[in-house]
This record gives C-alpha cells, structure tokens and sequence, in this order.
C-alpha cells in the first residue's frame, strides 16, 4: 500500500521544478486532497499588569502538517509556525517579551506600528539565543491591519519563510461604532499570504540559487495562515478579508474568480475615507488592505492572483530572462464557501464615511530627500547610473551581486538622514532597475502624492508605509516624522523584498 508520503515523494520528485519557482505547480492541490478549513491565528490581547498590557511571545523551532500526514520543521511565534495575531487598542501602555528559543539570533519588527527607535525592532535590536527582549510603548495610531515579523540582519529572508511573522490588529473607538464585519474568525478574516517551496519529503526550501536572491524568493506553493489549498465558509452575508502580502518577494494582483466586485475600506495604516470599489487589487510584499466581500448565495467562488502582462524590458542575460517570467502566474489562494442567503435584493451596504485623514500638504514640507533603488554592477555588471542597454547586452544583463540605495550597500555605521522630530518631509523614491521594489519606511505613515508623476491609484488614497515603485519609475510620499527623538538608535528604510533587503538594499535614519 502507498503511503501518503511516498505519493507526495513521487509527486515532487516527478516535478523538480522546485529549482525553478517560478512555475506553480498542481502539487499543492494533490498533496492535500479536496482542501483544508482555513487556520484562524489564535488572538493574543496580553495580560494587564500595573497598567500595563503585556504579550509574551517565545521563537521557537517546531513541526507542522501542511501535508495532511507529513511534519514539515518549521519556525514559529508561540506555535510552530507563524505566530498569533497581537491585539491592542490605539493609547494601551504595551510591553512585550520576545524569549528567543531559537539557536539563531533574531528579533520581531512592528510592521505599521508608530513606535519609539529604541522599541522598532531592526538590526540593531538583535535577540541572542536564550536571551528575552522587552520594547515598550504606547499605541498611538488608528485603527489598522499590521504586522510583525523578523528583521535579523542578514537573515530576515530565511527566517520570515521559515515562519516568523503574524498579524497585528489595532482598534480604535471610532472603528467599534462603524458597522463593519468585526467578529473574528467569523466575519472578520486574517488572510496571510506567502508562498513557498517543498522538497519530496515535505520539507520547506530556502533556495540558495543567485537568482533567487536576484528578484527574491518566490515559491511554487500558496500558504494561506500557513494552510494549504484553504477554504473558508461564510456564514454571514459580508465578509471582512485582511489582506497581507506577506511572500518574501512576490507581487499578487487579487481578484475574485466569478468576477464580482469588492469594496477596498482600509490600507496599510488605517481606514480609508470611504469604501473604493474595486475588481482587482495589487499587493506587494509588505502592503496591507482590508476588503469587504459579498459573500451570499450557494455558488462557491475564489480569491484569485491575476497574471501580469509579460515585461517589455529588452532581453540582455539571465536576469531580464527572470524579469519576464515574473508575476506571470495564475493561481487560486482562497475558496470561499457563501452562506446561502439569498443575493435577492441590493448588496450589503457600507458606511459611506469610514474615517477622516488629516492630508498633509505638499507646502508643509521642510526638505525633499531623493532615495535611489539600484542593483547590478555585481555579477554581470550592468544596471545602475550610467548603463545604458549596450552595456548591458556586453556585460551580462542587469546583474544582481549589489543591492543598494543611494550608491551604498547597508552599512551599519552609515546614516543616510538625520531628521528634527516633528519635521515634515517628501521623499522621492527613484528605482533605477528594471523591476518593481516595495519600499517600507519605519514608523512613519506617508501619504503617497504621486508615481511617475500621476496621482496614485483609488486603492492607495490612505495612509502607508510600504509602495510599489514601478520599474524605472518613482513615487512621492509625504510624512510627519513625529518624536520621541532619539539620537543613539536608528530607524530603517528598505526595500521590502526581503533578499534585497537582506543583500543590501537597506539604509538607517535617525530622528533627533
């Protein structure tokens, strides 16, 4: 008799295009039968001790069955992999405790979160092994969609896929008295996005191959809360889907497979002003949106990511062949299952007023700062200031040996800016490559003014902290870079791409 193990040997090994993740392939849907309930993250709301609200989160190693009967090694926040979705209210006093059990130094970013220095977790606030790290602050934001995830120096590509990250939610008075879906797990859904590779015994692979760290790692595997081919079964007419794009590299453009319409009500950082409709959505790495899904009726129907059209960059060397391939792949993420009520009648409806933003305005900046994305002049050559498409075609293409912003690699010791706290800025992101970077400024929430000099897109009119840059393209952002100031520890500023991140493509900034 076959085990299910040897099938999903002899399925892998049948299928060793692991090598090249670019392809998604149909082992997902074999190895897991029909498809499995989508996991709901356990909620931590901490303990309140002398008024303060405390979370005690453990990095551990572990084992999970993304295979129905295969143990798969993974890492993991209080579990075996990923971790539990953090939730506060905006003015909670918070301290948590992250107990590193790991044998790998690490430490948790608070993705989103308006934090002191000192409490952002980065490269310099590494956790040794045995060793417990304890940031305090107090929330100080909007209701929003956040989350944390490791931000080791070097490292964060291997440790976020292995399984360092989770949700973290932020409630405020003025979203409680909105009617929105808000029970959790019910109506109210984290969607965790990754994607990732399996070998033939189940195992999770970390790819190593220069190309891989060239455009990032992309998997051929959707996980979806660390599930595999996951449904979930409404059981309420409206549904609220968390989105996180949190893949090491991939872009997903989201759309629902029966073409109806959704209605975007939350960005990064917050709600938006009012509900934009939409029939697709871009997400990459890092980015965060909240839609509303009319999910009534009995016909079951997907949440699905759109291929993008193929790239026109010109063909020189092995990494445009990578820039051609790239996004270019249909697959289904999510099955959603209707409640059966019946879709007589209007849709659900929504407030039209979800929140008010304070616009910052372009005048009440103090200084425009200019940020260049660049790769190449590594292996290859080619690519960055000066290269033109015949030095690329005689050098070997854009390269990828050298990830950097403003012509320096990351240098611990460097600081690209030191900003008086309560200054407002416009930083324009330039990218000087061939290839969409998702660009993530620590603690601040920007407004995005422009890209390539249009306004940004209905999707995007909310406060941020990570946007796409298109290839060799640019995008404004205004931001208020509000105190404590803090002129020993330093904040960062990356591309969120984590193997460019980790490669280089990273810069420091302090607010004084």
């Amino acid at each position: 008799m076959t085990s299910r193990r040897d099938a999903l040997k002899s399925l892998l090994l049948g299928s060793m295009i692991v090598s090249a993740p670019n392809s998604l392939g149909a082992l997902a849907a074999a190895a897991s039968d029909s498809g499995q309930p989508l996991r709901i993250p356990p909620v931590l709301t901490g303990d309140w001790h002398n008024g303060v609200r405390e979370f005690f989160l453990t990095l551990q190693a572990g084992t999970t069955r993304f295979y129905r009967d295969v143990d798969t090694p993974t890492w993991g926040i209080n579990g075996s992999y990923l971790g539990p979705t953090l939730r506060m209210r905006d003015g909670d006093p918070v301290r948590l405790h992250v107990h590193n059990q790991l044998d790998e130094q690490s430490v948790l970013h608070w993705h989103g979160m308006d934090v002191p220095a000192r409490a952002d977790g980065g490269p310099n606030q590494q956790v040794l092994p045995g060793d417990t790290w304890s940031p305090a602050f107090q929330v100080r934001q909007p209701a929003a969609s956040c989350w944390y995830h490791s931000h080791t120096m070097h490292l964060s590509g291997p440790q976020v896929y292995k399984g360092l990250a989770g949700m973290l939610i932020i409630d405020d008075d003025s979203s409680d008295q909105l009617d929105l879906p808000s029970d959790y797990g019910v109506d109210d859904i984290p969607v965790i996005i990754q994607d990732r590779i399996f070998d033939a015994d189940g195992n999770m692979v970390y790819p190593e191959r220069m190309e891989d760290h060239m455009v990032g790692v992309r998997g051929d595997t959707i996980v979806v809360n660390g599930t595999l081919n996951p449904i979930f079964r409404a059981s309420t007419g409206r549904i609220r889907l968390r989105l996180l794009n949190a893949a090491n590299a991939r872009n997903f453009t989201l759309a629902l497979s029966n073409g109806q319409r959704f209605w975007q009500i939350a960005t990064d950082n917050g709600l938006m002003e009012a509900p934009v409709e939409l029939t697709q959505l871009v997400l990459t790495p890092g980015e965060r949106a909240e839609i509303i899904v009319d999910t009534r009726g009995t016909e079951a129907f997907k949440l699905i990511n759109v291929p993008v059209p193929p790239s026109n960059v010109p063909h020189y060397g092995l990494f445009t062949e990578l820039l051609m391939q790239m996004d270019r792949q249909a697959f289904d993420i999510l099955t959603l299952q209707p409640s059966g009520e019946s879709t007589t009648g209007s849709p659900p409806t929504l407030p039209q007023q979800l929140a008010h933003i304070d616009w910052i305005p372009r005048e009440a900046a103090t200084r425009t700062r200019r940020m260049l994305l660049q790769m190449g002049e590594g292996q290859g050559n080619g690519g960055g200031l000066g290269g033109g498409p015949r030095s690329r075609k005689e050098f070997g293409g854009w390269g990828g040996g050298v990830h950097k912003i403003n012509g320096r690699k990351m240098d611990m010791n460097y600081i690209e800016a030191t900003i008086i706290a309560g200054t407002t800025e416009i930083w324009e992101i330039a990218n000087e490559t061939p290839m969409i970077h998702p660009f993530h400024i620590h603690k601040v929430h920007f407004q995005i003014l422009e890209r390539n000099g249009e306004p940004p897109l209905p999707s995007e009119r909310g406060l941020k902290d990570t946007v796409n840059v298109p290839a060799q393209g640019s995008v404004k952002v205004i931001a208020k870079f509000t105190g404590p100031g803090d002129p020993i520890t330093t904040y960062m500023f990356h591309c969120h791409i984590l193997e460019h991140e980790d490669h280089g493509m990273m810069g420091q900034f302090i607010i004084v």
